[in-house]
Formats: C-alpha cells, structure tokens, sequence
C-alpha cells in the first residue's frame, strides 16, 4: 500500500523551500534515510530523506517548484503499484496552481502611464514578475532573500526559472532604472526635540542612529536575512530571559592527555575525538545528572526533555551562526558522537544541511577557545535553558594541595543559565559535575 512523503519541518524558521532536484527517480527503490531530493531555504540547502522504504511510484513537483512544509510530495510503495493520483510517476508541472484565481475587486482605474521596457534584466517600474492565481510572485527562497537585502522589488524582474520562476541569477543581474521623479513633497516640519538629560545621566539617553555618515572613508554592507535574524533572536533572548552566569576553572591536562591516547593510533581524521567533542559528552552527562537545565520554560510549565541533545555552535563562512545537534550526547558512544558532531559541521558549513541536523537542541556550547579567548558569556537560545561558553585551556602557575607551586593546564568555563528554570544552587551543580567530569575524564568513555 502506498505511502505519503510529506515535506518535513526543516528547522531554521522556514515555511517554504524551492525544490532544486530529486535524487531517486519514480521506479527507484529507496530505504529510510536515504536522501531523495534536495531544496533549498532561504539560510541553506537542505537534503530531505526518505521517511519510509519501498519503490518510488510518483514525485507531485518537478525541480523549480516551491514547497511548502507538510505538504505532500510523492508516494512510495511496492513496485509496480500504481500511483494513488491515477499518473505514471511523472512529476506534475513545477508549480500547481489549481486553485482558482480569486474574483478581483472592482476599483476606479488610474490614469494610463506609458509603459516601461523591461530587457536585459534592467528593471522599470512595469510589474512582469509571473505569479500564481493567488498572486504571490513566483520566487525561489534565495531569491527573495536577495532581493529583501538588496531593497529590489520582485515585481520588476522577469524570471528564467521554470514557470517564469525568478530565480537567484536574475536577481543578482537585475538592475533597475531610475524612477520617475516624484511631485515635491510639502517640507515636513521639525520634530521637538527632547529634553535633555541631566549631564550625569547622559549614558540613559537611547543611541542617535541619524543620517549615515558619507564620505570616502565609509563603505557599506547590507545586513542579510540570516544575520538579521540572529540579531532579532538574540535580542529577544537577552531582554526577556532572565540571565546568570556561573564559571568556573578546570584542569584538563588529563583530557588532554586522554585525548592523545585514544586518538593515538586512528589514522582516519574523520574518526579523531577532539577536545570540543569531549566537552560536548560531558556537559550531556552533567546535564543528565542536573535534569533542570535539560528542560525548558514555556510560562506556566516546563517542558522535561528525556533526551539530551547538546546544540553546537558552529559559525559559518559568510558571518551567520548555525547550531548542529549532537542527538542523545549522553548515550552514544564518544567516538561515535566525535564523527557524527564532524560530518554535521562540515555540512553547515558547505550549506548543506539535513533537517535532523539542526533539530531537537536542549542545552547548547559555545566554543571559543580555538581564537585564544580566556573567557566570554554566551546568550541562552530559547527556549533552551542553558548555554555552555568555553575559553582556551593553557598552562597556568597553581598552588598545588601540598603548598608548593606548579603548572597545570586550566580552562574557563562559563554556564549563562535561564533563571526561571534554573536557581543559582542547581547552575553551581551543573558546573560543579561538569568540572568532575573534565577533571575525570575516563567517565566519559
């Protein structure tokens, strides 16, 4: 009996994805997991996996079409079943517009205005985007992006993708002529100004953004979706989530000494444990231990997680920040986790992602101390409860338990916990385990 393949949640904040192409073909035989097509988000390009096994009997969507999560896509069953639809495993045309175009609503008609030529991908102010009967411009994510950085309006570029879809090329080649000039404006009349602060306390007064500085020595960015998004996410996490902060100084020299024995004799990089991974396992167990920081708080409850996946922050070549999942951290084995955490980094930053990849993140670390940063605290990312932020580790003077001076390896640590969900008391448990576990690190294998 066939079976629905539903786009799944991608994670990220998307509702939307552009299908880029179908890895298996209708007549193909796929197993779970494996990888069927590949779409593409406004952060990324993500793989979907076969959520079941069987024969591939139809694709609804040919490459170019725009998905949306939860819908269905296709059918899987046994070979040579028929498709639940009637077709013969052909895809269906790149955007389905099967729903009629809404009656339009009668209004007073402008005045004409000469038309404007669109050629060459110059733009006008004439709209020559195509649409769907509903009236959304057809657009890849990408594109819309693009054009939202770039302040481009959609409706003046004429797409090459299928369908007259508007795709990344046309709007990175589209250029738009000068519009018309605009009737005067009456001269707007001046704001009051505000009171003044008393001089000692000018540091309350809000920053004055005003007019952008001009001149040859200034140059300008635009801030892209992803960078804004992690500002606005940011923002609201540090303004509403109550914060503390709790470090503490561990001695690693005998991870670091554990480290070289278990990667000792592994030739293939892929299967090399580092420091980061080991301190991902650990702050998994602590939080095993310290359940209260593997939760969340959604106002009049928490909500417990039976599974901890520890976010990893991995920043990306373009500026943004990803965080990938290393899933049940706490259960699988060290080495296992060390390559699963590696392929998963390497794909954030190839922009190539899976949904599973960046899915299910209960308690998240920070990592800084390959830039030689001693210390630093890093913002909770909701509705997640805890963050660990972790500096560099280097050789220190320590008094030692008999008095005498001597050098040991030590490293900050620093927990930047949700008080609604942590009390300081639980924040010093964690960080107390925490520190046992580095400091005693065969309890990580």
């Amino acid at each position: 009996m066939s079976q629905e393949i539903i786009l799944p949640d991608l994670g990220m904040d998307t509702d939307e994805a552009l299908l880029i192409d179908w890895t298996k073909k209708p007549g193909d035989s796929v197993k779970q997991g494996d990888v069927i097509a590949e779409v593409e988000t406004d952060k990324t390009t993500v793989e979907v996996e076969s959520p079941v096994s069987g024969t591939i009997l139809e694709w609804k969507y040919e490459a170019g079409a725009e998905l949306k999560i939860g819908e269905v896509i296709g059918f899987v069953g046994e070979a040579g079943e028929a498709a639940p639809s009637g077709g013969n495993g052909s895809a269906a045309p790149a955007q389905q517009d099967a729903a009629p175009a809404p009656e339009p609503v009668q209004q007073q008609a402008p005045a004409a205005q000469p038309a404007a030529v669109h050629t060459n991908g110059s733009g006008s102010g004439a709209d020559v985007a195509a649409r769907t009967p509903d009236g959304r411009i057809k657009a890849s994510p990408i594109a819309k992006r693009i054009a939202d950085e770039r302040g481009i309006n959609l409706a003046q570029i004429s797409g090459s993708g299928p369908g007259g879809r508007i795709v990344k090329v046309d709007v990175e080649t589209f250029t738009p002529s000068a519009p018309a000039p605009a009737p005067a404006a009456p001269a707007p009349q001046p704001a009051a100004a505000p009171a003044a602060l008393p001089d000692n306390l000018g540091f309350l007064a809000p920053p004055t953004f005003g007019k952008l500085p001009e001149g040859e020595d200034y140059e300008y960015e635009d801030v892209s979706r992803l960078r804004n998004r992690i500002a606005e996410r940011m923002t609201t996490s540090q303004q509403q989530v109550p914060h503390f902060y709790v470090t503490m100084e561990v001695n690693v020299d005998e991870l670091l000494s554990l480290r070289k024995e278990l990667n000792a004799d592994v030739e293939d990089k892929a299967d090399r444990i580092s420091v980061n991974d080991m301190i991902v396992k650990a702050v998994a167990l602590a939080a095993r231990r310290v359940p209260n920081a593997n939760r969340h708080w959604y106002g009049d409850q928490y909500v417990v997680n039976k599974k901890v996946n520890v976010g990893i922050a991995v920043a990306l070549d373009n500026g943004g920040l990803m965080n990938v999942v290393s899933h049940e951290a706490d259960r699988i084995s060290l080495r296992t986790m060390a390559r699963e955490n590696r392929e998963k980094i390497m794909r954030a930053r190839e922009g190539k992602v899976s949904p599973a990849d960046v899915k299910g993140e209960t308690i998240t670390v920070s990592n800084l101390g390959m830039y030689g940063v001693d210390n630093f605290i890093a913002i909770v990312n909701p509705p997640g409860a805890a963050i660990v932020a972790v500096g560099t580790s280097k050789p220190t003077p320590i008094v030692k338990d008999d008095g005498t001076i001597g050098v040991a390896t030590l490293m900050k640590l620093t927990l930047s916990a949700d008080h609604r969900t942590l009390n300081g008391a639980e924040g010093g448990e964690f960080m107390r385990e925490l520190k046992t576990l580095l400091e005693s690190p065969r309890m990580l294998i």
